[in-house]
Formats: structure tokens, C-alpha cells, sequence
């Protein structure tokens, strides 16, 4: 592929689609800001469990540090001072009928099971020792004993192995583990991790009842923007939300009044325009034909035109309820009253173009692109896209393309001004009042959509018809 035929292919999409240069390497701060969430739901719910969870494992960690360290020294030390007292007492009497008595005791009273090993020396190999418990059990023992040892702390999982040298033997300790460190610590970690959970189970519910309202006023106003109805919407919520719930509803009737009272006095103006006209065709009819009766006859056709424009551009689009529409449809429509007007189109639909409109009013809307895309150009091509990406519930975008002359970079904006009329290059709305993008765009922006102009690939104008889904 030549770098000529990327080009093309990257001028034939619409804007937002086309490639974008590598972005530079972002600071650590702004992509925390990128991965942190973009919903109030998802922040609030940050703000309150953040705290929560940090707060628990601070507790936790110094919590359990000072609590297994203390105890379990003093189990040590504990410990290890009822076997001095019994080697003292074993020393005193080293007969083996004074040590089957000191054995019996210890196991029936301390829950030691000793032995005195006559004739045994220590291991050779090193103590197995580790954490925490042997550096209790290693300090109680030389503090308190200061004779030679042994222990054994990771062998058994139930019991730690201490054997400590006298005269002519070993004395060995089965000491149960329980005895000698903290094993309850899980209690504590089950219960504060599960009232931690439980704290978020109810911070969510809760979270999920104040948030809902939010959401349903912007849901409501969105669709307000679009055009759309929204007559089930009414305040919930906190206090403060009910109220901005309020002013949107006020702000609704207001704007839905002002809507009324311009239709209201449009269909008057309208009402009473018409009457001279019809007079003046009516007067016409008796008039015998010629030249003059005939242009008199184009003068009133016009004037019906440019009334009709002035009324539609002034009436807006409010009048109509929004329906489900199929847009592939209703281009197809518009293509056929093209061809039948002599105009060159040509369709490309992608993906689900269904949507709510209203149908009429877009139908003008796509006519006005179209009809003055073949009025100036040989021939025109359609292309609508469905992209499920571009916005968070997708969003639909049909190009009108044509090959005739254009029109200049710097009056892309301007033509869309009402009664802007180009005298030069190519004028839109020749013979027209002005009016035809104008109308089109405060449509398209009715359904909370745009319209913009750029080059096309094909040579000509492109209009970029953009609508939210």
C-alpha cells in the first residue's frame, strides 16, 4: 500500500476515527487520575471503603504485631520457667524414682510432657528454629537456664521440641505449641474482616439508593436534550437532589410554554400570510394567461417557499414525539425522492441504525444535506456507521459526500448561520432563503447530535451527521 492510499483511507473517516501520533509517557499523578473512575457512584464508594480498608489493616498489622509479641513472650517466658523449676528439682534428686515423680507431675499439673534421657547428648545438627517464637524461647532459655540446648520449633505442628543438657543427659520437652504462643489470632482477623464486609455490603446499598436519583436526573436531561420524552421522571432522593430534580422540571414546562406559545403564534402568522396569498392566486386564476400572469404565478410560488422555510426554521422541531425509527429506512427514503428529483445517490449502510427520531423532522434534516449535495455535485454518496465505541452507549454517524466544487475552509462554519448565502465558489441554498443547513443543524442538535462540514475524499463537501444512540 502507498503512503497515497493511506492518506486517502485516513481522510475517508470521519473525525475522532482517524489515527492519532503516540502519546507521551504520562506522570505518575495523571495516570492515577486516568485509572481512578469517572462515576460519582464508584468515587463516593471510593471515599468511604478507601479509609475503611486502609484503617482495618493498619489496626491489624499493629494490632496483631504488639498482641503476638506480648503474649507470646510471656507464654515463653512462662514456659520456659516451669522447666528450670523442674531441672532444678530434677537436679536436687537425679534418682529415677525422683524423676518418674517430677515426669508424672508435669504432665498431670503443667501439661508438660517431659523425659530425662540418661547417657543422651543434644542433636549435632543446628536448632530448627524461626520467627518470632524462637527468638522468645532462645532469650527466656539463656536468661533463665543458661545451659546448653536444642529446639525444635518447625517439625512438629502441634508441639515444639525442647531439649536442654545436664550432667550425664538430656532433659526433653513436648511442650503443645498452644503453650508457648499466640494460636488465636484468626478470631480477631474473622471478625474484623467480616465486619468489614458486612460495613461495605450496607456502604453500597446505601451508596446505590443516594446515587440512583443522580442518575435518573441526568438520564432525564439527557433525554430532554435529545428530545426525547421524559414524562415519568419525578424528584427522589437527599433533599438537594430533589431540588435540582425541581429546577429541572420548572426549566422543562418553561422551555416546553415557550414552545407553545411560539407554535401558537406561528400557526397565526402562518394563518394569516396565506390568506393574501390565496387571494392573489385566486385573482390570478381569473386573469387571462400571458407572460406577465405566469411570472406572477412563479412570484407567489416562491413567496410560499421562502414563507414555508421562515415558518419551519421558526416552528423548530418541538411539535413531533420521538418514535423508534430504523435510519437505514428512512435514508432509503430520502435516497429515492433524490433520484426522483434527478440527483446521483448512492447508499453504504454498517451495523444497527435503529434509534428514537423525530422521523419527520429528520427527514428534513437528511433531505436538506442531500438535496444540496446533488444540486451542486454530479454525483453523491451516503455512508452510515454505527460505532459502539465512541460514546458509552455508542453512537451513529452518516457522511454525504459529494465531487463538485466545495466550498472554502474558512466558511465550513459560517453557511450554518441562518440566512448566510454564498455569492461565490458554491452557494447552498441558491434560490433558497438561506435557511437549509440552519434548519438541518438545529435538528440534528435537537436530537442531541451535530453537523459539520469538512473535505470530502471524493473532492467535494462532506457533512458529518453525528447522533448520540
Amino acid at each position: 500500500m502507498t503512503s497515497a492510499d493511506t492518506e486517502s483511507k485516513t481522510q475517508a473517516l470521519p473525525p475522532g476515527k482517524r489515527g492519532a501520533p503516540a502519546m507521551p509517557a504520562l506522570h505518575p499523578f495523571m495516570l492515577l487520575k486516568r485509572l481512578m473512575p469517572s462515576g460519582l457512584y464508584w468515587r463516593s464508594l471510593i471515599i468511604i471503603v478507601a479509609p475503611m480498608v486502609l484503617l482495618q489493616v493498619v489496626v491489624t498489622y499493629v494490632f496483631l504485631e504488639r498482641h503476638w509479641q506480648l503474649v507470646t513472650e510471656r507464654l515463653s517466658a512462662k514456659t520456659i520457667a516451669e522447666i528450670a523449676m523442674l531441672l532444678d528439682e530434677f537436679e536436687e534428686d537425679p534418682s529415677p524414682f525422683h524423676a518418674s515423680r517430677i515426669t508424672k507431675r508435669a504432665g498431670d499439673n503443667l501439661g508438660l510432657p517431659i523425659a530425662f534421657l540418661d547417657g543422651e547428648t543434644l542433636p549435632e545438627s543446628p536448632s530448627l528454629v524461626g520467627g518470632l517464637l524462637a527468638d522468645s524461647l532462645n532469650d527466656e532459655i539463656r536468661k533463665r537456664i543458661a545451659r546448653p540446648y536444642w529446639i525444635n520449633t518447625m517439625r512438629q505442628n502441634r508441639y515444639v521440641d525442647i531439649r536442654i543438657a545436664y550432667n550425664g543427659g538430656v532433659m526433653r520437652v513436648l511442650t503443645p505449641a498452644s503453650q508457648v504462643y499466640a494460636s488465636n489470632s484468626h478470631i480477631f482477623i474473622v471478625w474484623m474482616v467480616g465486619t468489614s464486609i458486612v460495613l461495605i455490603i450496607v456502604a453500597i446499598i446505601f451508596l446505590r439508593n443516594q446515587i440512583r436519583p443522580i442518575e435518573r436526573l441526568a438520564a432525564a436531561a439527557e433525554s430532554f436534550g435529545m428530545g426525547r420524552d421524559v414524562e415519568s421522571f419525578r424528584p427522589q432522593g437527599a433533599s438537594e437532589v430533589r431540588r435540582a430534580a425541581q429546577a429541572f422540571m420548572e426549566m422543562r414546562a418553561r422551555i416546553e410554554r415557550q414552545i407553545e406559545q411560539r407554535t401558537a403564534m406561528l400557526a397565526g402568522v402562518s394563518h394569516d400570510l396565506r390568506t393574501p396569498l390565496t387571494r392573489f392566486k385566486l385573482q390570478l386564476a381569473m386573469l387571462p394567461d400571458g407572460p406577465e400572469v405566469a411570472e406572477l404565478h412563479e412570484d407567489i410560488a416562491e413567496m410560499e417557499r421562502m414563507l414555508e422555510d421562515y415558518l419551519e426554521f421558526a416552528r423548530g422541531h418541538q411539535g413531533e414525539a420521538s418514535v423508534e425509527t430504523d435510519l437505514a429506512d428512512l435514508i432509503a427514503e430520502v435516497k429515492d425522492d433524490a433520484i426522483r428529483k434527478g440527483h446521483n445517490v448512492k447508499l453504504d449502510l454498517h451495523g444497527d441504525l435503529t434509534l428514537p427520531l423525530r422521523r419527520n423532522a429528520f427527514k428534513r434534516c437528511l433531505t436538506n444535506i442531500i438535496d444540496n449535495a446533488g444540486k451542486y455535485a454530479p454525483h453523491v454518496w451516503v455512508t452510515a456507521i454505527r460505532d459502539a465505541e465512541s460514546d458509552e452507549d455508542g453512537s451513529i454517524d452518516i457522511l454525504v459526500d459529494d465531487d463538485g466544487e466545495g466550498i472554502p475552509e474558512e466558511l465550513l462554519e459560517e453557511v450554518f448561520r441562518p440566512f448566510y448565502r454564498l455569492d461565490a465558489a458554491r452557494n447552498l441554498d441558491e434560490g433558497g432563503t438561506g435557511l437549509g443547513l440552519a434548519i438541518a443543524r438545529d435538528i440534528a442538535r435537537g436530537h442531541g447530535g451535530d453537523i459539520t462540514l469538512t473535505r470530502s475524499p471524493m473532492g467535494g463537501l462532506r457533512a458529518i451527521i453525528h447522533l448520540p444512540v
